[in-house]
């Protein structure tokens, strides 16, 4: 006699899956090690409600040779869609595939969608494991909330694992071997978070890990999911946060992946003008099906869970707010309302942001949108989407469309320095030097702006500076910390020589003092979405391209912020100040030892009875060229 198989789902757990709000599938369905009636082996659960049959083929020496696979026939389990199945003697490390025969007859093998694990690339095949894992982060769990609340100093240093350092040979490192230099390069930084480009299993390398098909399984290019999980521990222990970048809108076509996986669209859409992801061609998820929202919310838990990962970045959430994104006339259908919101997927995101916050509390979700979509930010419970942060795209845009221009054209376009302060507090922003800013044929980051090699670094200290004294949390994509001159390459590693050149190490020692100063200054970082958080002290200089203002904070000291856009040096710039006194200067990015010209500045000025910009003292200060200048009293 088999062994018995009790069904895959309680009532409840099954009503929860067709309604679109079970978010712990993960723990039901895929292959999980187990017992029955003293036989040890798998129990097997599969969603695939179009297929008229359905196997696990599995090996027997953790190979995926096609040749030793043994096929164990799974039964439908009634009207569910759902098919189950016990396979004795099934062991951890073995590799398997489900193959999946369709209405039309054609049978496909298939990764398992839910698989803990699966095989390095080049191989697809999922693999059996067992993913307990002993912590030992327990004390940052315990102050993470604290860590990640909007008043808290967050700063992100974004990277892709592959390309971030490689062994001697080339060779991608494991999860483990990037413990130790990752640990020691963030934390002597200063930055709060580290965000890897998605570790979700894919199979082309040069989709960064966007064009995901194991959503539950972290790429086995690096190591089995324990090593990924001592990686976070590591991490975790030295006080530095984890976010994962995670793709809920679209996935990978590949035909043993989750695409036409019972013979039928069902992960993505049937619908033509929904199937397709107009910018990357890959499959658009169906978040109208529930089945589907409780597979990603699932996925969501996972990560969360069973990987301790403190915040989940969406990409491409602008794609899941309209049904006319990238798509023309003709392309896209209106809504049951008549309008061009995906109101499924509007549903979903307020769906998973309740789920994260009410399952996990203090962990963060953000939203990279290019939209305008209003309440991003807000609670769900005021009619907003629910997310932590949302990447402020428009600041990245015009600030970098500014510094592109010659210095002597810049007095005419002002306005983009200027602009955000109309809506900085509309939401809670992430201001993104992405990996977006170095990808394609786009270069390094360094050389996007005019000049001589001098002006160039001096113009991305500026833009860093400028980017950790505004509002908003930071995030610096890996090499932008340095000034990095090559471009990004997936399958290098970073030019790590390149900090034996002064002037690259010169740019290390500036974001690290900036990351400092941020987290040391409370005013740089509490009141970020507040009104009363900045304050403009002259934002009308454009004849000069100076900018300047204050960061404020209640119990907190004041934050003088004064950026000169030129390679001019000006002096006796006079700026009204709240408070009498000295003013101290605690960063300038030309100081000799960050690669600038070292101009001798006086460290402290004093402000005199002269009224101007609204207040009635005011200081005169020396701008260094191309360079900011942070002050505070005292």
């Amino acid at each position: 006699m088999p062994p018995s198989v009790p069904p895959l789902l309680s009532d409840d757990d099954l009503a929860r899956f067709r309604s679109g709000r079970h978010s712990l599938l993960h723990h039901h369905l895929g292959a999980h090690l187990t017992e029955r009636d003293g036989i040890p082996g798998a129990r097997v659960g599969v969603w695939a409600p179009h297929a008229t049959a359905v196997a696990y083929l599995g090996t027997s020496d953790a190979t995926s040779d096609a040749a030793a696979e043994d096929a164990h026939d799974l039964a439908p389990w009634a009207d569910t869609g759902l098919w189950q199945g016990f396979v004795p003697g099934a062991s951890a490390g073995q590799s398997y595939r489900l193959r999946v025969t369709g209405p039309d007859g054609e049978s496909v093998d298939h990764a398992d969608p839910f698989a803990t694990a699966t095989e390095a690339s080049p191989g697809t095949a999922s693999r059996l494991w067992d993913p307990t894992y002993r912590w030992g982060d327990e004390a940052w769990l315990a102050s993470r909330a604290g860590r990640q609340d909007p008043e808290a100093p967050l700063s992100i240093y974004e990277l892709h694992l592959g390309s971030w350092r490689r062994g001697d040979d080339g060779r991608p490192l494991t999860y483990r071997e990037f413990a130790e230099p990752l640990v020691d390069h963030v934390t002597s930084l200063g930055f709060s978070h580290v965000e890897f480009l998605p570790l979700m299993e894919h199979p082309f390398e040069g989709s960064w890990g966007y064009q995901s098909t194991g959503y539950f399984a972290p790429t086995a290019r690096h190591g089995s999911p324990q090593d990924l999980m001592a990686l976070i521990d590591r991490l975790h222990q030295a006080g530095v946060g984890v976010i994962l970048d995670w793709v809920p809108s679209h996935f990978g076509t590949d035909a043993w992946g989750l695409a036409r996986f019972d013979g039928t669209p069902l992960f993505e859409h049937a619908d033509p003008k929904r199937a397709v992801h107009p910018d990357y061609g890959s499959a658009m998820f169906d978040h109208g099906r529930p089945e589907v929202r409780s597979f990603l919310l699932s996925s969501a838990r996972c990560w969360l869970e069973r990987y301790h990962v403190d915040g989940l970045r969406l990409a491409d959430v602008s794609s899941m707010l309209y049904l006319d994104y990238a798509r023309g006339p003709g392309e896209w259908e209106p809504n049951a309302q008549g309008g061009n919101e995906y109101l499924e997927a509007i549903a979903f995101l307020r769906d998973l942001n309740d789920e994260v916050a009410a399952s996990h509390p203090g962990v963060t979700t953000i939203a990279e949108s290019r939209s305008t979509w209003p309440g991003v930010t807000r609670p769900t419970a005021d009619g907003g989407l629910g997310f932590g942060y949302v990447w402020d795209h428009g600041w990245r845009n015009d600030t970098l469309a500014y510094l592109g221009l010659d210095p002597i054209a810049r007095q005419y376009h002002h306005e983009r320095l200027t602009y955000r302060s109309v809506y900085r507090a509309d939401e809670r922003f992430c201001l993104p030097l992405s990996h977006d800013e170095v990808s394609g044929y786009k270069g390094a980051l360094v050389d996007r702006f005019p000049g001589d090699d001098w002006q160039q670094r001096a113009t991305l200290r500026l833009l860093l500076g400028l980017q950790f004294t505004s509002p908003g949390k930071k995030l610096v994509f890996m090499g932008d910390e340095f000034g990095q001159r090559c471009g990004w390459d997936v399958e290098a590693a970073l030019d790590w020589g390149a900090l034996e050149d002064e002037r690259h190490a010169g740019l290390l020692a500036w974001t690290r003092d900036l990351a400092a100063a941020y987290r040391d200054l409370p005013a740089l970082h509490r009141g970020d979405g507040e009104v009363e958080g900045f304050r403009w002290v002259d934002a009308s200089d454009h004849q000069q391209s100076v900018v300047a203002f204050l960061r404020q904070a209640d119990g907190c000291g004041d934050v003088l912020v004064v950026c000169n856009f030129t390679p001019v040096v000006r002096r006796g710039y006079r700026l009204g100040v709240p408070t009498g006194g000295a003013w101290r200067t605690v960063l300038d990015s030309d100081q000799a030892r960050y690669g600038g010209t070292g101009a001798d500045l006086a460290a402290d000025v004093v402000a005199e009875d002269v009224a101007l910009h609204g207040a009635d003292r005011s200081v005169a200060l020396t701008l260094p060229p191309l360079a900011v200048r942070v002050l505070t009293p005292g």
